[in-house]
């Protein structure tokens, strides 16, 4: 029977140590992720994202909450991985746990980095995460249901679609807009031209039968001439 209090005791004991233990390693936890969080802020690295669900959505927009943030690392970290595999030709795997994030406020909007999974010490360049998000970026966008304007990474300029090229070069179509106006032209000049010779030889016709009356009316006949002489000498 006096086993039975010691063995309590004991039992207590190991139960307190454990606690205080557990204590120490979540608050090694917090100190971990509050320095990590400071450091995203600090960092020239870091991305500031704003999300429009209204905006885009109105009415019907999703909530946003940790599930939402979880995508967006994992779909972050995809763009880092196709990046990585197009660019450098390079096979790394990014998770979301690569993907650090802070500053986070009620009008959804937060501060991020990226970490190298190969050394979790190091950051990525800015540059190369932008330039794994603008080739991603389609993909990221449609996982939220966003558009460029509603899902905007600060300081990363609105991706561009290509401009189209038009079915017919643009020189065809101004020179074909030339010859029509340079036959246009020419055909007006050639039926001026052939209008003003009709109307002028017209005139011209006219002139010239007045003149032509006159001289007919001024003619002699010889027969009647010869009538007169035989009468006058009889």
């Amino acid at each position: 029977m006096w086993l039975k209090p010691l063995l309590v005791v004991a039992l207590a004991g190991i139960y307190a140590q454990a606690k205080e233990e557990g204590n120490g390693q979540n608050y090694g936890k917090v100190e971990e992720e509050t320095r990590w969080s400071s450091k995203v802020v600090d960092s020239p690295d870091a991305f500031k994202v704003r999300l429009s669900l209204k905006a885009a959505m109105g009415d019907e927009a999703y909530a946003w909450n940790e599930n939402e943030l979880y995508l967006f690392k994992a779909t972050t970290a995809y763009s880092m991985r196709q990046y990585y595999v197009a660019e450098k030709g390079q096979q790394v795997n990014f998770t979301s746990g690569n993907v650090v994030t802070s500053k986070e406020t009620q009008r959804i909007s937060f501060i991020f980095y990226v970490t190298d999974p190969r050394a979790p010490a190091t950051i990525i360049p800015k540059a190369e995460v932008e330039a794994a998000v603008r080739l991603s970026r389609g993909r990221i966008n449609s996982a939220f249901l966003l558009s460029d304007d509603t899902l905007e990474f600060v300081g990363l300029l609105a991706t561009l679609p290509p401009p189209s090229e038009p079915g017919v070069q643009v020189w065809l179509i101004v020179f074909g807009v030339v010859m029509s106006l340079v036959a246009g032209m020419g055909v007006f000049l050639i039926v001026s031209g052939f209008r003003d010779r009709k109307r002028k030889s017209k005139l011209d016709d006219d002139e010239e039968k007045p003149v032509e009356e006159t001289e007919n009316e001024g003619e002699t006949n010889l027969g009647l001439e010869e009538d007169d002489d035989g009468r006058t000498k009889l």
